[in-house]
C-alpha cells in the first residue's frame, strides 16, 4: 500500500539544512509549520488555531535548489509522502510524522521568484537541451496548423474559434 500524499501551504520555521551523504547525494531538511489562522469577523483580528509541525526531507537536486532558493519565514507550497519516523532513546520508543518532499516552491502570493531552468548536466541527463532563447529562435514546423497567422472569418480578418484543419 502506498504512503499517503500531502499537498499544503506551510511556513518554513528555519532555513533549509543541506548535507551530503557518504555517497555524495545531497539531502536537505526543512521544518514546516501548517496552521489554521483565521480572521475573527467580530474583532477583525487574526487568531491562531491548531498548528501542525513536520520535518521534511528533500533529496538530490531538489535539496540543492531548495537550499539555494528558500529561507526561514517563507510561505511555501509542498507536496510529498507522509510517513512515520520511529526511534528509541533511553529505553523509550518515540515517533513523529515526517514528509518526503517531492516538490516545494515559494507561495507567489507573498513573494517573487526568479526561475532558472536547470540544464542537462544539472538534471543528471547526458543530452544537451536547448535554452528558451534557442527555442524561441527556431521557426515552427511547416505542418503546424496553429503556427499560421490570423485566420480569416466570415466577418473579416481576425482569429477564429475554429481550428485551422
Amino acid at each position: 500500500m502506498a504512503l499517503p500524499t500531502m499537498t499544503g501551504v506551510g511556513r518554513l520555521v528555519e532555513d533549509p539544512e543541506l548535507r551530503f551523504t557518504q555517497s555524495s547525494k545531497a539531502v536537505a531538511t526543512v521544518r514546516l509549520a501548517f496552521n489554521s489562522r483565521r480572521l475573527n469577523p467580530q474583532t477583525n483580528q487574526w487568531e491562531d488555531g491548531d498548528v501542525f509541525w513536520i520535518r521534511g526531507t528533500l533529496w538530490e537536486k531538489l535539496a540543492e535548489n531548495a537550499a539555494a532558493s528558500l529561507e526561514k519565514g517563507m510561505e511555501v507550497i509542498v507536496t510529498g509522502e507522509l510517513r512515520t519516523e520511529s526511534w528509541e532513546k533511553d529505553g523509550q520508543k518515540h515517533s513523529q510524522p515526517a514528509l518526503t518532499i517531492r516538490s516545494i516552491a515559494p507561495n507567489l502570493a507573498y513573494a517573487t521568484a526568479q526561475v532558472t531552468k536547470a540544464n542537462a548536466q544539472q538534471q543528471g541527463g547526458g543530452q544537451q537541451r536547448s535554452t528558451p532563447q534557442q527555442q524561441r529562435r527556431q521557426s515552427p514546423p511547416q505542418d503546424d496548423p496553429w503556427a499560421t497567422g490570423p485566420a480569416t472569418t466570415s466577418q473579416g480578418s481576425g482569429y477564429s474559434d475554429e481550428p485551422p484543419f
